[in-house]
């Protein structure tokens, strides 16, 4: 990447740490985390590390590039106070974006989500309807919208990307997460240690499962091309809780049997399935998705063998 200096929001946590440990060794990499999800413990030392939140002033926004990855990225996060929701994911998105801009900088990548779509068992474009059924979803909405003003104002170059299902594992950085961690990391850590993993429903429910490390390649890249608009980043395929937890056992060469019990969340907004359409972003980039979800569960198993 050319970029010399670049700032992750929410970089100590578990898709920020990442990006942030991959352009370490090349590019002046600077963090800022509040450490609510995120803990530095997660960053090599050679990246800068300040504990602030997205909601200051004077941050540290003279950057060539910012990847906006900090936000409250939980139904449960914004029902428990939908006016912080707000605040942080949408008003801190602004404060960020336009910091950097009055800083000169003109490309931002930043992280909407997938679950605007709703439930589709088809592979959803990025021209597919979408919605707001959640104060989560609102706020992705919203900052796709403010990107949008950035963009046609300023002439800003602002990549929303939506991710579908993101995962790595307990042994990367999602242990910090704990309960929010994506089901594959907690289903494995259950069935590792002999617990029944917990399943809504009838555990059919699906997800484009996508590996941290994919996600990692697409952020770069949608920097390196100074993309504008909206890009899915997915595998293109779904698989069950079910199927995961299938997959889980074969791998660790246990039988755990999960535990199927009423979904708390209310049916009228639980996204009961999802799965991208990339092929907007691979014709703009040439990316495509390395790991298979059996490769992603093998790496996601292998701290327990």
């Amino acid at each position: 990447m050319n970029a010399t200096r670049v700032l992750i929001t929410g970089g100590a946590g578990f898709i920020g740490s990442n990006l942030a440990t991959a352009l370490g060794t090349d590019t002046d990499v600077i963090v800022i985390d509040d450490c609510y999800l995120g803990t530095p413990e997660n960053l090599p030392s050679d990246v800068e590390f300040v504990e602030a939140s997205v909601l200051e002033d004077d941050l540290p926004t003279d950057v060539d590039i910012v990847f906006h990855l900090a936000a409250l990225s939980s139904y449960a996060m914004h029902e428990s106070d939908p006016q912080e929701g707000a605040r942080v994911n949408v008003e801190g998105f602004v404060n960020v974006v336009e910091q950097a801009r009055r800083d000169g900088c003109e490309t931002v990548v930043y992280a909407s989500t997938s679950s605007i779509y709703g439930s589709r068992t088809e592979p959803s474009p990025e021209d597919a309807a979408v919605t707001a059924n959640t104060g989560y979803e609102a706020s992705k909405l919203a900052r796709e919208r403010y990107a949008e003003y950035f963009s046609n104002h300023y002439g800003l170059t602002t990549a929303g990307m939506r991710l579908f299902s993101v995962y790595q594992g307990y042994d990367g950085a999602e242990a910090h997460k704990g309960e929010y961690a994506n089901v594959i990391a907690q289903f494995a850590d259950d069935i590792a240690n002999g617990r029944s993993p917990v399943l809504y429903g009838d555990g059919t429910q699906t997800r484009d499962f996508t590996h941290v490390d994919d996600v990692v390649r697409a952020l770069v890249l949608a920097a390196e091309h100074e993309l504008d608009g909206i890009y899915n980043v997915g595998t293109g395929t779904q698989h069950s809780f079910n199927r995961v937890v299938e997959l889980l056992n074969e791998e660790l060469e246990t039988a755990v049997e999960p535990t199927y019990v009423e979904n708390p969340v209310p049916e009228s907004v639980y996204v009961h399935d999802t799965c991208a359409d990339p092929s907007k972003f691979a014709a703009e980039t040439g990316w495509e998705p390395h790991l298979s979800l059996r490769e992603g569960i093998r790496r996601v198993c292998s701290p327990y063998q």
